[in-house]
């Protein structure tokens, strides 16, 4: 077993935490799950999740330790 001086104490969860640009103002992307407006520009090329399911798919993601 490797000891925390090994890897870190937080090296077991690495999650790439980069999000798109806010918005100035619409048009706004459309949530990937729920259709409704996300607040990223309409322009922002990949997935974009209104506030509600980026919250619920952060749950669902969260490392559990």
């Amino acid at each position: 077993m490797s000891s925390d001086e090994d890897t870190g104490p937080h090296d077991y969860c690495l999650i790439d935490a980069t999000r798109p640009p806010k918005a100035d103002g619409p048009p706004y992307a459309e949530c990937v799950l729920c259709r409704e407006p996300t607040e990223y520009p309409e322009s922002y090329k990949g997935i974009t999740f209104c506030p509600v399911c980026e919250w619920q798919e952060a749950q669902r993601t969260a490392c559990s330790g």
